[in-house]
């Protein structure tokens, strides 16, 4: 079997014919919209089996696509079946999280290999940041940040749906993932490997078994319609926790309608800025409109100076 981390460097995770899952583990989606997703798939040349449960609707709760169980079967059966190449996820929302627990991951490690030997790949953003860290710590497999194709997003930009595209369907080794307006706040350069995701997520699943150790490596953060105060708690609850300090670089992205920009620039600043780790303002991935996708568990190199920023993703895993 390849090498979990590094299986997507030097060949594309995806080629046309391959098989794809279409699952959703958080809020619930729609039939218009989850048939607009698999279209959007197929027209890549991907065969799309749908999750049986995906447009169940919970007995309590309207947030939720479908009962837990039924969600988290739904995922652990794309995971586990050779002929599904990757497991996409239609939306986020709220609801990942509820899943964790009750996955044997030691039966995921040991049966979610593709044919070709490779880790399946996972895909999706905001609350499906708690599967991208289960994967992570559990199973060391690589797993792709980016907007879903149940989304608007998705459907609205050409710019998402090229930038996915170009992530699932070619070799990630050299890699640049640079936003338009990104920009330096801290200088200095940093490798190591990718972790983050939602800020929100992040801070979530604090004393949770995925957050016991906090790992080095490039730190990415972002997160959507949050008020100054409640980001200033979020940014807390890492620093106390040790994530922020555990980091030798951070990646900031997108913070939509979370209110003034340069206010949530001020307070990353105060946070980030002593550091002594380079950091990168509004690198665009998150829930930007024009959202770029990110590589999670993975290595790479962030290098920032006033005259220049750059991250890309390295050849091979350390």
């Amino acid at each position: 079997m390849h090498a979990p981390r590094t299986a997507y460097l030097e060949s594309a995770p995806l080629a046309p014919g391959d098989t794809v899952a279409l699952v959703s583990p958080s809020g619930p989606g729609t039939r218009s919209s989850t048939a607009r997703a698999v279209r959007s798939l197929e027209a890549w040349g991907l065969r799309v089996r749908v999750g049986e449960h995906v447009l169940d609707k919970h007995s309590r709760a309207s947030y939720l696509a479908g009962e837990d169980d039924a969600r988290r079967t739904d995922f652990v059966r794309a995971w586990s079946d050779p002929d599904v190449d990757a497991v996409i996820c239609a939306r986020g929302g709220y609801g990942a999280m509820r899943l964790l627990d009750g996955i044997d991951w030691e039966a995921l490690r040991e049966h979610g290999a593709r044919r070709d030997g490779r880790p399946k790949l996972l895909t999706g953003s905001s609350d499906i940041t708690a599967l991208h860290e289960a994967v992570r710590v559990h199973l060391d497999a690589p797993t792709l940040f980016c907007p879903m194709p149940g989304n608007g997003v998705f459907r609205d930009s050409s710019a998402v749906r090229d930038d996915v595209h170009r992530w699932l369907f070619s070799p990630w080794a050299g890699r640049s993932i640079i936003g338009p307006r990104i920009e330096t706040m801290v200088s200095g350069r940093a490798e190591g490997r990718f972790t983050g995701g939602n800020l929100s997520l992040l801070a979530a699943a604090l004393g949770a078994p995925e957050a016991s150790r906090p790992p080095s490596g490039i730190l990415f953060l972002e997160d959507i319609d949050e008020e100054l105060y409640r980001l200033d708690s979020l940014m807390l609850q890492l620093q106390r926790s040790g994530r922020l300090a555990s980091a030798d670089g951070i990646v900031l992205g997108s913070w939509h309608r979370c209110g003034n920009r340069d206010a949530v620039r001020d307070l990353m600043e105060e946070y980030l800025s002593g550091l002594g780790v380079p950091v990168l303002w509004e690198q665009g991935f998150g829930h930007d409109p024009e959202a770029i996708s990110v590589p999670l568990n993975v290595d790479g190199v962030l290098h920032a100076s006033d005259d220049a920023c750059s991250l890309s993703v390295t050849a091979s895993a350390s």
